[in-house]
């Protein structure tokens, strides 16, 4: 299974035979993983803990966590060699706009199926229905398959993610920003799964994803042609929008709903951490990562405003610039709009246009 057209032949364990070949290299991984998994017919990597219907978190997802961690490095570079790079060879793009596209095309599969899924999870477990189920008989430690697949599968994509910035060869200046939203994803997915706070997660990562969505297709739309702007706007509402109902849903759930639960304290064993100390530290975080969200929203904003009123002006001294384009002659002497002559004296028409 080859997933890279090969120009060139590296040296073995090369750091470019790495790169290079890197998604078949956890391919064959895989399949080894596989093989021992049917001959030995163990369970570890599987989130089936025993034949029961709901489960608890433990150590053996880290195991899980690993498999579906390899999974998702091949399913990046499927995406990436059958679709991303035969859109950029259509399009030819810079090398800073062709990182950008392959990282907004990436992040448009993901957040399109995370959000399906996630909405599917809040319709079939009924928390859109009964909003005060997110907060009602908490700790809510035991959860269905679907709820903790999805968990196990969203940390194996974002701890995926390190890596491919250097399989990826991101540049250096691009590195920082990729590195606050990973781990940004990571603290906040693992928080609401280790203290059992799944559903307000489900909820939260379902907003945060449809409008993450709608900026990476904004995007992509933009470097296909960078007229279309209008779908920044929309995206533009959508993060404020979500930004508040995120605060109030936290506020709700964990301000007003935890904080009057009849269970307050700590117990490890119940995976009960309804305290007074976790419940703010989880609020103050939330709204930490809001306010940060915004504040750079706002400097964004405030920045395309001005390259807006820079490329207006710089437009409208061009033309006030622009000299007026002399009358040309032809052989005979004669403009080209046949109203003056070069003849003998000028036409009338010439006559009237002189100063008295």
């Amino acid at each position: 299974m080859a997933f890279r057209r090969r120009n060139k032949s590296y040296p073995f364990f090369s750091q470019e035979f790495l790169i290079q070949n890197h998604a078949d290299i956890v391919f064959s991984l895989v399949i080894f993983i596989l093989i021992g998994l049917i001959a030995n017919t163990l369970c570890g990597i599987c989130p089936v803990y025993g034949e029961v219907t709901l489960y608890q978190y433990g150590w053996k997802d880290c195991a899980t966590i690993l498999f579906y961690f390899f999974i998702t490095i091949i399913l990046h570079a499927v995406v990436q060699e059958y679709v991303l790079d035969k859109v950029n060879r259509r399009l030819h793009l810079s090398k800073s706009k062709n990182n950008k596209f392959n990282e907004s095309g990436q992040l448009c599969v993901f957040h399109l199926v995370s959000s399906v899924w996630s909405l599917y999870i809040l319709i079939t477990e009924g928390y859109l229905l009964h909003p005060s189920s997110l907060w009602e008989n908490y700790p809510h430690v035991h959860l269905r398959f679907q709820v903790k697949f999805f968990y196990l599968t969203q940390l194996a994509y974002w701890l995926h993610a390190l890596p491919e910035l250097y399989f990826q060869k991101v540049r250096k200046e691009e590195i920082p920003r990729q590195l606050q939203y990973i781990c940004l994803y990571l603290l906040h997915i693992s928080a609401a799964y280790l203290l059992n706070l799944s559903r307000v997660g489900l909820v939260l990562l379902f907003l945060q994803y449809v409008s993450e969505l709608g900026f990476h297709i904004a995007r992509l739309f933009y470097f296909t042609d960078e007229s279309h702007q209008k779908m920044f706007d929309l995206w533009a509402v959508s993060f404020v929008f979500t930004r508040m109902v995120t605060l109030t849903l936290m506020f709700l759930a964990v301000g007003f709903g935890l904080a009057r639960a009849e269970n307050q304290g700590l117990d490890w064993e119940t995976g009960n951490f309804n305290t007074v100390l976790i419940r703010m530290t989880v609020l103050l975080l939330v709204c930490l990562t809001q306010s940060w969200l915004l504040w750079k929203f706002i400097r964004f904003q405030l920045r395309r405003w001005r390259e807006f009123r820079h490329e207006q002006a710089a437009r409208k001294k061009a033309a006030a610039k622009q000299p007026l384009r002399p009358l040309k002659r032809d052989s005979l002497g004669h403009h080209e709009n046949g109203i003056l002559k070069a003849e003998n004296g000028a036409s009338p028409r010439t006559k009237k246009l002189k100063a008295p």
